[in-house]
């Protein structure tokens, strides 16, 4: 069955949702939620996502040169969804989505307490892809949960119940955790 180009993303779900937490230039924080996200190297520590031009978070990003991908569990989808909202610039996501702010180790974006994992990032690069940018940060510092670790200390995808995202403000969290070969 033929089916709209307009709906591919949506083949390509669900994805994982993070909230990218960043400052501007007078030190006023700043945070939106992503699932066009990935990892794109081992070394060095590597992580992308896609942004669409006009957002707070980029002018951050270029602006400061750091930014911190928050990874939240799936009972913050309200507040994730909150950090969506159109704000002005120089008002906090963080703030207004009753999340709670907190000073990074290595940069100066701030972490989001909640989350269950955080990766802080410096900015490594940015290029052009059709209607979005995508930008490329190296990950500097990892701040995660311990209650999200199996016995290994490996995380835990079920134990983390990681938001995931569909397409508009559909969402689903992750399930069952299967092995290949098993």
């Amino acid at each position: 069955m033929k089916h709209e180009i307009s709906n591919w993303p949506r083949i390509l779900a669900p994805r994982p949702t993070v909230i990218i937490s960043t400052v501007n230039k007078k030190g006023v924080s700043n945070a939106a939620p992503f699932s066009f996200v990935m990892p794109v190297s081992i070394k060095p520590p590597l992580i992308a996502f896609g942004s669409a031009p006009k957002r707070h978070t980029l002018k951050n990003i270029r602006d400061v040169g750091d930014f911190v991908v928050n990874i939240p569990s799936a009972d913050l989808i309200k507040q994730t969804w909150q950090t969506a909202a159109p704000l002005p610039e120089g008002v906090s996501e963080i703030a207004d989505s009753k999340l709670t702010e907190v000073k990074s180790d290595k940069i100066k974006s701030p972490k989001i307490k909640e989350c269950f994992a955080k990766l802080e990032c410096k900015f490594y690069s940015e290029y052009v892809a059709g209607d979005h940018i995508v930008v490329v940060g190296e990950v500097v510092a990892v701040d995660i949960d311990e209650s999200v670790l199996n016995k290994d200390n490996e995380f835990d995808p079920k134990k983390g119940s990681l938001l995931m995202h569909v397409s508009g403000a559909d969402f689903a969290k992750v399930g069952d955790l299967i092995k290949a070969g098993e």
